[in-house]
């Protein structure tokens, strides 16, 4: 049977700065904690534009505007293939609520997102129209 799991990712925009957080990515890695853009599965039936939505509110508390598609990606976990979509997502707030799930957040500008956000990421960003 295949077996495949569908991401959904907000790259949420606050004037000229970007929301990153900080939350556990993996124990086994030298740094179990990581800045990344707030993401999530989407549930069975669920439309991704209204997943990224409920995401974001769930993990900050931040209601968003989907505004386009940045990019998407897939990566081979085990035996699950896993498909993302990218979003850009607007607030007209900046007032974060963190979930339990996140360590930290931070508004940063579109430069120094090299300091926070994996290479692969970054990669993916510069391809996109992210203004």
């Amino acid at each position: 049977m295949d077996k495949y799991r569908i991401l959904v990712k907000g790259v949420v925009q606050y004037e000229d700065k970007y929301l990153v957080v900080r939350k556990w990515y993996d124990d086994r890695v030298s740094e179990p904690y990581q800045w990344e853009f707030i993401d999530g599965e989407i549930d069975f039936g669920e439309e991704p534009d209204k997943a990224v939505l409920r995401i974001i509110f769930e993990q900050t508390g931040l209601s968003t505007t989907m505004d386009h598609v940045l990019y998407t990606w897939s990566f081979m976990t085990g035996d699950i293939f896993n498909i993302g979509i990218s979003y850009l997502c607007r607030v007209s707030f900046d007032g974060v609520i963190m979930s339990e799930d996140l360590m930290d957040s931070k508004w940063i500008m579109k430069e120094e997102m090299i300091g926070y956000i994996s290479s692969k990421v970054l990669e993916d960003i510069e391809k996109s129209d992210l203004n």
